[in-house]
């Protein structure tokens, strides 16, 4: 008898009706495309995101977190399903857009899992008229049937607990064409003023570029597109409080990838990994350790975290096979020592790089060979006009310092900076004799030899030529050739 009034118990508890059992957060995430410590509450100068400050303020703002590739479909691969790209075969830029690829047994996207558990998933383009969201996926992976249930944002009223992403538009400005950007910026005005913070005159670009006025212009353009984002992202926070949902919403910032700079996107330095992160907690739901209000998070996180954190603040248990780690909560897993990143073929591009970072320092290896920050990408080379300006002062004999190493960079290769002391990687240590840089080195260099067998990465296998001959044909058809190159 007694053992069946605990059963009733239990059932009661657990009944769909029971206020408690009720009660799960709705998970908001909202991705920003390739930026890095640029906002203002990370000590971004000339940028103005009082939105995103805000949310750091009442949240949880971590300042050690890396995606796990420095380009989007590969890092989006990978934060969809909580494990490294390298491992599902999901390393290469746009790949398995047109093959029968299936992702490994086991492995499914985090949505699908939440749908499993009741979740509705939405990934959200407008709130009424306005655009808040590309709607992007980009994943290496189409197979596996649809990623989302919707994409209306009036449908997360209606069915609780719900999981949305909203993905900004690509740092606010159209690289491709700079007249549409000028046209996107002006909409913003029409429903709230934009001043451009930053000037050519009064910003100072990172020192592995030349001061030059294009550089200084285009990295102008780059700050003020985040404070753009800020606006589109206040828009969102305004309605989700307007809506009702704010106290039972749990809000993921983060960013893709790096920025959007030559050296940032694409390339496994600082800059193109590092990535900001912000966490609040809703006020109906009382918040777990680690996460009062204002509070800075310096333990080493990927973006593979997160897809497990999500899932065990949803009341998932995190899959046998995830290797995202959960960084709050009661389930949270004892704090990453690494973090590890890797970089294979960008559209016609093959690059094999692997990178490790500790809470200190960073080392990158090249396993390529050849060219590196210098080889040939028809994106890069007509949408990023600092690249091919680097290529002609140096061939005026113009170029020194920082910016003249880095294009005359040649794989294979290894690289160790101290990213506190030179947080724009600078200074290689790779050949320093000081014990602390010596240490580093083999600890790091030992620990991305580890990590690399025990996750099976993938990068060593190469891929059907074909590939890249068709990559290289479309690419010469979008972008064309260089001059150089021909």
């Amino acid at each position: 008898m007694k053992n069946l009034l605990i059963l009733a118990a239990i059932c009661l508890f657990n009944c769909p009706a029971h206020p408690e059992a009720a009660r799960r957060p709705n998970i908001l995430w909202l991705v920003g495309e390739n930026i890095s410590h640029d906002l203002s509450c990370y000590g971004g100068k000339n940028v103005h995101t009082p939105n995103l400050d805000r949310l750091a303020a009442e949240g949880v703002r971590f300042t050690n977190a890396f995606s796990t590739n420095p380009a989007c479909a590969p890092s989006r691969s990978a934060f969809m399903l909580g494990m490294y790209q390298t491992t599902t075969d999901t390393h290469h830029m746009r790949s398995h857009r047109s093959d029968d690829f299936r992702l490994p047994q086991g492995v499914r996207p985090m949505t699908h899992r939440l749908q499993d558990a009741g979740y509705l998933t939405a990934n959200i383009k407008t709130i009424g008229s306005h655009s808040v969201g590309t709607g992007k996926l980009d994943l290496n992976f189409v197979n596996e049937g649809p990623i989302y249930q919707s994409d209306d944002w009036s449908a997360l009223k209606l069915k609780k607990p719900f999981f949305a992403q909203i993905n900004s538009h690509e740092v606010e400005y159209d690289i491709y064409d700079r007249q549409s950007a000028k046209k996107q910026r002006v909409e913003w005005v029409g429903e709230r003023e934009h001043i451009k913070h930053a000037t050519p005159e009064n910003v100072t670009p990172p020192p592995y570029y030349p001061d030059h006025p294009l550089v200084r212009e285009e990295w102008a353009r780059y700050l003020n597109s985040i404070s753009g984002m800020d606006l589109r992202i206040g828009r969102v926070l305004d309605q989700l409080r307007r809506d009702g949902l704010e106290d039972d919403t749990i809000i993921f910032f983060f960013a893709d990838n790096g920025r959007l700079e030559p050296r940032g996107i694409h390339w496994c330095y600082d800059c193109g990994l590092r990535v900001p992160l912000i966490i609040r907690w809703p006020g109906n739901f009382p918040p777990p350790a680690g996460c009062a209000t204002g509070t800075v998070n310096k333990q080493i996180v990927s973006l593979i975290d997160v897809t497990a954190t999500t899932l065990d603040l949803a009341g998932i248990a995190k899959p046998a096979l995830m290797q995202g780690r959960v960084i709050l909560g009661p389930h949270a897993e004892s704090p990453r020592p690494f973090a590890f990143a890797a970089r294979d073929r960008i559209d016609e591009t093959v690059q094999r790089i692997r990178s490790v970072h500790d809470e200190r320092y960073h080392y990158i290896r090249t396993l390529t060979q050849g060219p590196t920050f210098v080889s040939l990408n028809r994106y890069k080379e007509k949408c990023f006009p600092i690249l091919p300006l680097m290529r002609e002062l140096q061939a005026k004999g113009q170029l020194t310092g920082a910016p003249l190493a880095l294009m005359q960079r040649k794989g294979p290769c290894e690289e160790l900076y101290d990213t506190s002391a030179d947080p724009h990687e600078i200074s290689d240590l790779i050949a320093s004799s000081k014990p602390e840089h010596r240490q580093a080195l083999q600890r790091l260099s030992a620990a991305l030899d580890t990590w690399m067998v025990e996750t099976g990465d993938r990068g060593a296998i190469p891929e059907d030529p074909g590939i890249i001959e068709t990559l290289e044909k479309e690419m010469q058809i979008w972008f064309g050739t260089p001059s150089w190159a021909k």
